[in-house]
């Protein structure tokens, strides 16, 4: 991996983990045009600079990460579900990331969601996640485990379903990023240890890089996310996700076909 590459691949991360697009389509997209998606360090960077992006979530909202016991319980039982089904279907996971039509029928059946999404459940009133709200997000969450669903659009939806506020079920899905990434990274660079993986300084380097370029463009994505969220809601990432969904079929079937692990 060059420099530019984890460049480009950072600022992917810090635009889009938080947008209802799929970050884990545009990365391993992006990486495959780059050529480099077979290689094990881009598998091991593409999830290790996650934790820039989740740094992000605890800086702007730091106040609600002090805030009380209650609030850590909630975000314990959401990511629960993650735990039990990403342990179970691990393998199944990872035969999913080789297949880039499963990344283009994902992306095109979540914008469609989207674009209906606000017709379906409306803005909602309620900002406060009870346990309840919060078990059945964690299970819509799960619904990422496919490639191109997206973590954030599936726990979105999730909350809006319970009638949470847009505003609200953005705001939870960002604080059940924290856990949910944070452990997803620290499994991957555990196997990647078991395994034998050795970083060597430019790999270092460049992990730091990623992850302090994934920590900034997040900041500014997330704050830009709420203000357009709060006031036009989700057609425009519907829309844009069908758009990439069927240009990566075009690609993949007319062009050349794609191998995106």
């Amino acid at each position: 991996m060059q420099y530019w590459e984890a460049l480009i691949l950072a600022i992917i991360e810090g635009l889009t983990e938080f947008l209802p697009v799929s970050s884990t389509g545009h990365m391993i997209i992006a990486s495959s045009f780059f050529g480099i998606a077979q290689e094990e360090f881009t598998k091991l960077f593409t999830i290790a600079i996650q934790l820039g992006t989740i740094l992000s979530v605890v800086v702007l909202y730091y106040k609600r990460f002090s805030q009380s016991l209650d609030f850590y319980k909630k975000l314990m039982i959401a990511f629960l579900p993650a735990v039990v089904l990403g342990l179970l279907l691990n393998d199944f996971i990872d035969e999913l990331l080789e297949s880039p039509v499963t990344v283009a029928i994902s992306l095109i059946i979540g914008g469609a969601v989207l674009i209906k999404v606000d017709q379906w459940f409306g803005q909602g009133d309620d900002t406060e996640v009870n346990y309840k709200t919060a078990l059945l997000i964690g299970f819509f969450q799960c619904l990422a485990m496919i490639p191109g669903v997206s973590r954030s659009g599936a726990s979105i939806v999730g909350g809006m379903a319970q009638k949470l506020s847009r505003t609200a079920a953005a705001e939870f899905s960002f604080f059940l990023a924290v856990p949910t990434m944070f452990g997803a990274t620290a499994k991957k660079s555990f196997d990647y240890y078991q395994a034998g993986f050795f970083l060597t300084q430019d790999h270092i380097n460049l992990l730091i890089l990623g992850n302090v370029v994934g920590f900034l463009v997040a900041l500014v994505a997330i704050k830009s996310f709420i203000n357009y969220l709060s006031q036009s809601g989700f057609k425009v990432f519907g829309y844009y996700r069908v758009g990439i969904g069927i240009l990566l079929l075009i690609l993949h079937f007319f062009v050349h076909p794609l191998s995106l692990i």
